[in-house]
């Protein structure tokens, strides 16, 4: 058997909470929590009334639970082919049906806690759930592999707007800058596994860039963004949109020469991280 094929790896059973760790280690924690607080931080900027609010922020946090979970269960033997001890279910710590019943209940809670909301936002987020599912299933190893991230993320800013009590889909400053956000994480965020990746048949749009132009893309893309949050909406141009602003170029900047100078290594991917971060701070100001 090719070791790409391999199954992952049996575990000797652990206890309760041990297995649920091992679970929850499995939903790729931080972006996962990130992505719920930002969901939450757009809901209070939008005036989302509390109720919703909880419902829209669970949903956010189980469909991100599901996208997580779904990566690892279908990367599982690749991950394990490359000898990946951070993930649990490549170790066997975490069985692949186990995983993947977790998944799927999770994008059903998702889609029945988005339901109360208003069709809008069902339709929204039940795109960006498939797109991100899609993305795991085998568009990342395409040239095409940008185009998930540029969906989902791109309409992730409407989700607050349609769950307000007067649903709309976010301005298109908004969508231009989630989606300049998604292609930052998907670009960057490839860039630490490029060479297992290419080990076991991934060949995505950063792969076919290189490390360097990746991030370059990325740091572009990100200012871009924030150009876009700082001239989009119609009540003018403040101080605290200034200061997000510059902070965000600068750290974009820096980024973009240390990427010039030598091969991306960890601080290359931490700043670029920090400007999509400031990006999506300066989104929640504005």
């Amino acid at each position: 058997m090719d070791a790409a094929a391999e199954p992952p790896r049996a575990r000797a059973p652990r206890g309760r909470a041990g297995a649920v760790g091992a679970l929850w280690a499995s939903t790729h924690p931080g972006p996962t929590v990130v992505v719920t607080v930002l969901s939450l931080a757009l809901g209070i900027a939008a005036g989302v009334e509390s109720v919703r609010l909880a419902l829209l922020v669970v949903a956010v946090f189980a469909g991100q639970v599901s996208v997580g979970l779904s990566n690892d269960v279908i990367d599982g033997a690749r991950d394990a082919a490359v000898g990946r001890a951070d993930k649990p279910v490549a170790e066997g710590a975490v069985s692949l049906d186990a995983a993947l019943a977790v998944a799927v209940g999770a994008v059903v809670a998702a889609l029945a806690l988005s339901a109360p909301l208003g069709p809008g936002l069902l339709a929204v987020h039940a795109i960006a759930l498939a797109s991100a599912w899609a993305y795991n299933a085998g568009a990342k190893a395409t040239p095409f592999s940008i185009v998930p991230f540029l969906l989902s993320f791109g309409l992730f800013p409407s989700f607050a707007t349609l769950s307000t009590a007067a649903p709309t889909l976010a301005a298109p400053w908004a969508t231009t800058a989630g989606a300049a956000l998604g292609a930052a994480v998907h670009l960057t965020n490839v860039v630490r596994d490029l060479e297992d990746d290419r080990r076991t048949g991934i060949r995505g749009l950063p792969h076919r860039l290189g490390a360097r132009a990746s991030v370059l893309l990325a740091a572009a893309g990100i200012v871009a963004g924030a150009v876009a949050v700082l001239l989009g909406p119609d009540r003018g141009v403040g101080a605290l949109d200034v200061l997000f602003f510059a902070a965000v170029v600068v750290v974009a900047l820096v980024t973009a020469i240390l990427a010039l100078l030598r091969p991306p290594g960890r601080t290359v991917f931490r700043l670029t991280m920090l400007a999509a971060l400031l990006l999506a701070a300066q989104l929640v100001v504005a």
